[in-house]
């Protein structure tokens, strides 16, 4: 397979938040997959990308950047495969995947989308919606900030006030649920799932690859938990996705975060040899 070349393209470091380096081991270790396959893996920057540096006819990429995506979107139109699609990962800005996960009937909390101007106190009172989290809505979070929990209306004004002042004009408010936080990492058109609850995992030293298979009993219906993750996945258009889920104590669940191409930090090297089969497969398929 040598003559298939790859280019695999990093995240910019301002849409890895913390996760600079999980960001980077995933996409390291899928480009190392490949290349024991056969195919010839070339690395570029998220700048490179924007730059006019890549000119692989395959590429997979962690991109977030919004000049990214043009770009990516004109390869995918001019038939080159591109994993994720950008149009998908377009669809993960967060008002946008909050209005398609809302209107495609994926469980998800109730949200306000506001201009970050806006007066939303008496919209908040009359839906009833106390404690909330306040998210941007125009691109991915780059700051802690990005995504800020309220206990009450006014709070959740102030913070609209604090966005508009950072010149963020749109925001999501989404209404806070009480439960357990599940994690879920999967592939979409394989098998592959893995879930867990996040305070009851352990990690190794150096990462934590060790859990492969989860060994933790679901307090709540893991078929239709893993149906509902890939419903989400096939609607927003996104093939290596994982996210975030709150478990009510009644076993019934929400997602309240959904990532293309996530870190897999507990899993990773299993889901990087998942990952660049899913790719390679593609590939003889375009073909």
């Amino acid at each position: 397979m040598a003559e298939i070349k790859i280019a695999a393209v990093l995240r910019a470091g301002a849409y890895s938040p913390n996760h600079i380096g999980n960001d980077a081991a995933i996409m390291n270790l899928t480009a190392e997959q490949l290349r024991k396959r056969g195919c010839e893996v070339r690395t570029y920057s998220e700048e490179q990308l924007i730059g006019g540096a890549v000119k692989e006819r395959v590429v997979i990429h962690m991109c977030r950047d919004h000049r990214s995506f043009p770009i990516l979107q004109a390869m995918e139109d001019d038939g080159c495969l591109v994993f994720n699609s950008a149009y998908g990962v377009e669809n993960c800005t967060r008002e946008r995947l909050s209005r398609i996960l809302l209107g495609s009937g994926i469980p998800y909390p109730d949200c306000i989308m506001v201009d970050t101007n806006q007066t939303v106190t008496a919209r908040m009172e009359a839906a009833r919606m106390d404690r909330a989290w306040i998210k941007r809505g125009d691109l991915y979070a780059q700051h802690k900030e990005d995504v800020t929990y309220v206990r009450h209306p006014q709070e959740a004004q102030e913070m609209l006030q604090e966005y508009f002042l950072r010149g963020i004009k749109r925001a999501v408010i989404m209404r806070h649920l009480d439960g357990e936080q599940v994690k879920f990492y999967g592939v979409s058109g394989t098998p592959w799932f893995q879930w867990f609850y996040p305070f009851e995992k352990s990690y190794s030293a150096d990462g934590g690859d060790k859990a492969t298979t989860n060994t933790q009993t679901p307090r709540f219906d893991l078929e239709k938990f893993k149906d509902a993750c890939g419903r989400a996945a096939d609607i927003l258009d996104i093939r290596f996705y994982g996210g975030d889920a709150i478990v009510a104590p009644d076993g019934t669940f929400h997602i309240i975060d959904f990532n293309d191409w996530p870190s897999f930090a507990p899993c990773r090297v299993e889901a990087a040899g998942v990952i660049a089969r899913t790719v390679l497969a593609e590939i003889k398929s375009h073909k």
